[in-house]
């Protein structure tokens, strides 16, 4: 029996635990930014339950971003080069986004009455430069990190859309922590935005293909394409059940109130799968594969020592976090 092959196994083991920080990061990130881009057509209570429902989560949320780009730099510094020398703008906004929620986060709970409206705005602001920002990126990404105009209009579509994904399953999100009057709101917001969420998903299944001959051949190549037929299928199928779902939401007893969140968690991993399968094994699409991309052996076997005390920490933080705060929002307190 031969032993395995670090030097091949390593870096692919970084991509994987990657893709998951980044997979988790879109999902738990992504419903408290879809609150905060929800939260403009909310009253003024119904804002205050609206940043409690992700008053204990939001920080640690965001901590599967940093390890998703920590995980680049140390791992694949070279893709990291890359990809953030191109992306070097939106990423200037994702991080300004990020530090003006932050910060309206804490100040619109401290402040004067008459000054809170200014920093709702701001949270409702840097929540939906995030968002963009971050849909930006991934529509320059899917097109190999092209920088035309061509390719600018797209990541244009793919941010409009992307944001509209995180509103999704921001109102999902609030379907299951909140009730009465902002539930049914709640479940309002989901169906309105659902369509863009379709259409985001459609534009990216469509331009990923023709971005290159490889994947092109990876998509509808035979019998490749038996292998990726049941995303698109098991995709329609969940879009399809969460429309339904959600037309009799909220159910007698505030049954399912959980599955909208679940259903569209699935909708994401589903997504990324399809990316997954389209640039394996690229880091850098076309470009940099992710044996090419990845440090030496040695420092890669250092790195993951780190990391396998790092993830489990994080992710028993969260489970945790998410346990203690279950149940419906209540108001948040800061006394």
């Amino acid at each position: 029996m031969t032993g395995i092959d670090w030097a091949l196994a390593l870096p692919y083991i970084f991509a994987a635990l990657m893709g998951v920080a980044i997979l988790v990061y879109v999902i738990l990130d992504g419903f408290d930014l879809g609150i905060g881009i929800l939260s403009p057509f909310a009253d003024d209570a119904q804002k205050d339950r609206m940043v409690a429902s992700i008053g204990p989560f939001w920080d640690a949320n965001e901590t599967w971003l940093v390890l998703a780009v920590g995980l680049l730099l140390v791992a694949f510094p070279v893709a990291h080069g890359v990809i953030l020398t191109t992306l070097y703008f939106p990423v200037a906004v994702l991080l300004i986004g990020l530090i003006l929620r932050g910060v309206a986060f804490e100040f619109r709970a401290k402040v004067s009455l008459s000054a809170k409206p200014s920093w709702n705005r701001m949270f409702f602001a840097g929540s939906l430069m995030s968002a963009l920002s971050q849909g930006y990126m991934l529509g320059l990404y899917v097109l190999g990190l092209d920088t035309g105009w061509a390719a600018a209009g797209f990541a244009l579509l793919v941010a409009v859309c992307l944001a509209a994904a995180y509103a999704a399953i921001g109102a999902a999100w609030l379907i299951h922590k909140t009730e009465g009057e902002l539930q049914k709101r709640a479940v309002t917001w989901l169906r309105a935005s659902l369509g863009f969420v379709a259409l985001g998903m459609a534009a990216i299944s469509l331009a990923t293909p023709l971005a290159s001959e490889r994947i092109w051949e990876r998509w509808l190549g035979f019998p490749e394409t038996l292998y990726l037929a049941p995303l698109p299928v098991l995709t329609l199928a969940l879009f399809v059940w969460l429309w339904r779902l959600s037309g009799r939401m909220p159910l007698e007893g505030d049954r399912m109130n959980l599955a909208p969140f679940i259903s569209l968690a699935g909708i994401f991993c589903l997504g990324f799968a399809g990316l997954a399968w389209s640039f394996y094994p690229y880091v850098v699409p076309g470009r940099i594969t992710i044996v090419e991309a990845a440090s030496a052996t040695e420092s890669l076997a250092i790195i993951l020592v780190g990391t396998l005390f790092v993830l489990p920490v994080i992710t028993g933080y969260s489970i945790w976090a998410y346990r203690i705060f279950g149940g419906k929002a209540v108001d948040l307190r800061y006394d």
